[in-house]
């Protein structure tokens, strides 16, 4: 599933029965964090607690967008889950040390690695091979 604002893009790909993978490209703003917010918290209200938010298309966030990833925190944990972030670049990944949200969330180098660190957390993840629209 795709969903296309003016300057942000949500693709939710699930892993494995718990796990998703949310794909984020475009900016993360005032305008559009709460595109991401909505489709996430869609994947955990239907019962996929574990996100990994893969943010190497990211090309901007703003203090909205880290808003968003810590309130998406608290919904995947409140939901017995977890939020890793993955691929984050260069530019951003010294925001998210700055602001101490790596302190809050795991930020690992590729979505592979965070999808592995989170299975070997939670070994009752099961492969579903599968993918299904959100929204």
């Amino acid at each position: 599933m795709t969903n296309v604002t003016e300057t942000l893009r949500v693709t939710v790909q699930h892993a494995d029965a718990t796990a998703a993978v949310v794909t984020v490209a475009g900016d993360m703003d005032l305008h559009t964090a709460s595109a991401l917010s909505e489709h996430a918290l869609t994947v955990v209200q239907e019962g996929t607690p574990h996100l990994v938010l893969d943010l190497a298309q990211v090309d901007f966030v703003d203090s909205t967008g880290l808003s968003t990833l810590i309130n998406l925190m608290h919904a995947t944990q409140e939901a017995h889950g977890s939020l890793r972030l993955a691929a984050v670049p260069d530019r951003l990944a010294r925001m998210v040390t700055m602001t101490g949200i790596s302190q809050l969330i795991p930020v690992h180098a590729t979505v592979a690695e965070a999808l592995a660190v989170r299975a070997a957390d939670d070994p009752a993840g099961r492969a579903a091979g599968e993918a299904r629209s959100v929204g």
